[in-house]
């Protein structure tokens, strides 16, 4: 029985080649290619400076919620994540389930300096070399969805492009996938992608099994303040957050009482 992550993953494939009818695997490798590196450096070091750090999120919408936020005034979101202090940004640009686009991230990278995560549903290297073509400083690796080789050959060519990853996993099978293919930094998803349920305890449970040379990211269902202290007290370098955010009418309080619970 084919879950909603596997529904994700083949319109992704579909939209790889689709893109690919447009620009060709070489032409977009070349793209990629020119400009020097992608500023990955910069995304692992906010994550991992002293303290808390906050990766807040632009989304419009998601399979679970559906529509979050009717009007997205998108690069007024991310002005206001960037006034408010956030350590880095994830736009989604996934386009049928997260109403995220391409150009969506372009426009939010052209009016932040922020560190900037490019959040997708990677099926094909391919997206690593758009994702550093649209100036992305990161990008997403999604463990259910690339099996230990592939997701090793993946890592290879963010770092070769310069470009920090952050690897997703949801279960101690994931875990082992990403440290054994050499992840920098890894986020435990208290979401379940294939049927999208919440359990806040996941990113607890599974702590002790990153190693502590990675950077642990805590990512979905932190709502509230003590769900930030909680994820603090458990040791998380990050928390990502984006639905609390999205629906937060002053976005920079929000952030500042979870920055209050977490110092």
């Amino acid at each position: 029985m084919s879950t909603i992550l596997d529904t994700i993953a083949d319109y992704a494939r579909a939209r790889v080649a689709k893109d690919r009818e447009t620009v060709g695997a070489e032409a977009m490798r070349a793209m990629a290619a020119a400009g020097g590196k992608a500023n990955g450096k910069a995304f692992y070091d906010a994550v991992g400076k002293p303290g808390m750090s906050f990766i807040c999120e632009v989304k419009k919408a998601s399979p679970s919620k559906g529509v979050i936020d009717p009007v997205f005034d998108y690069l007024s979101i991310a002005r206001a994540y960037e006034s408010a202090g956030a350590d880095c940004v994830s736009c989604l640009t996934e386009p049928k389930w997260f109403l995220g686009s391409d150009g969506i991230f372009r426009d939010i990278r052209s009016a932040i300096a922020t560190p900037m995560l490019r959040k997708d549903f990677v099926v094909d290297e391919y997206q690593l070399y758009q994702a550093k073509v649209m100036g992305a400083d990161c990008a997403l690796l999604i463990c259910a969805l690339l099996d230990t080789a592939t997701l090793a050959r993946f890592l290879g060519v963010c770092e070769d492009l310069g470009l920090a990853a952050l690897t997703e996993a949801h279960d101690a099978q994931e875990i082992a996938s990403a440290v054994a293919a050499g992840a920098r930094m890894i986020g435990v998803n208290n979401r379940n992608l294939r049927d999208f349920s919440v359990d806040l305890g996941n990113a607890a449970r599974l702590r002790e099994l990153i190693p502590p040379k990675c950077l642990y990211v805590a990512e979905s269902g932190v709502k509230t303040p003590e769900n930030a202290a909680a994820m603090k007290a458990i040791g998380a370098d990050a928390i990502l957050m984006g639905e609390a955010l999205m629906r937060a009418p002053d976005k920079g309080a929000a952030l500042g009482a979870m920055r209050e619970a977490t110092a």
